[in-house]
């Protein structure tokens, strides 16, 4: 994977980034979205960068971000409903409830149809109490989840109310089962397709995510950070 936090020098501050700017990126697999953040930083000189919405290194897809006096906007940003598109794989069950830390349980997913599979998907469709993943950034008792799930620990999670607007383009090629969802801020992708392997009986990974929108702002109009950070240097070298 290649990061950005510390190669290479910082450009000159770009004029309208330290205006207050807001950028569509589409985050790589593998990197996290602070890598993400770093890379802008340095691209465009500017120090004060924030994004609105964690993606895991596991998942794809846009991220917004904003730079210098738009960073108070954020919050506008991450209360807006998010689409992604979903693959998990049946018949595996993690502690992260993806593919970043080893299976504990495989149960092959015999005699479970796509009509089964549909129709489970379909039952978390609306309002929902969730449980967040263990691993996960929710803070319990002032602590960020993932840091006592290194430590092997696990403890009662609060569920949160989330809302799952609409699950479909539902495509089964068992045991890989791929969906389109549409939530509401702080829905987890990856409890979601834990709690639908409980529900089929044979446990579900996801195995990867996508993030195609946030409120209006799609992925399709997004640059990934190599690219910004090309047309910086291409913008840089044209001011010099």
């Amino acid at each position: 994977m290649r990061t950005s936090g510390s190669r290479g020098t910082a450009a000159p501050p770009d004029p309208a980034a330290a205006a207050g700017a807001v950028y569509l990126l589409d985050k790589p697999r593998g990197w996290t979205s602070f890598d993400v953040v770093a890379r802008v930083r340095r691209a465009t000189g500017v120090r004060k960068v924030g994004h609105a919405g964690t993606l895991d290194p596991i998942a794809t897809g846009l991220l917004i971000v904003c730079t210098g006096p738009a960073t108070r906007r954020i919050e506008a940003y991450t209360g807006l409903d998010k689409e992604y598109e979903v693959a998990m794989e049946l018949g595996a069950r993690t502690s992260s409830y993806d593919t970043e830390t080893p299976v504990l349980e495989r149960r092959p997913p015999e005699g479970v149809t796509p009509e089964r599979i549909r129709a489970v998907l379909a039952g978390f469709v609306g309002a929902l109490q969730q449980v967040p993943p263990m691993h996960s950034a929710v803070k319990v008792g002032g602590r960020r989840l993932y840091t006592l799930a290194r430590r092997g620990r696990e403890v009662e999670r609060p569920a949160r109310p989330v809302v799952v607007h609409a699950i479909d383009d539902v495509a089964v090629d068992l045991p890989a089962v791929r969906f389109r969802v549409r939530c509401s801020k702080g829905t987890y992708v990856r409890s979601l397709v834990n709690d639908a392997g409980a529900a089929l009986g044979c446990g579900a990974v996801m195995t990867a995510l996508r993030r195609t929108s946030i409120g209006p702002y799609r992925v399709a109009d997004a640059v990934t950070p190599e690219a910004f950070a090309s047309a910086a240097e291409h913008r840089a070298a044209e001011d010099a």
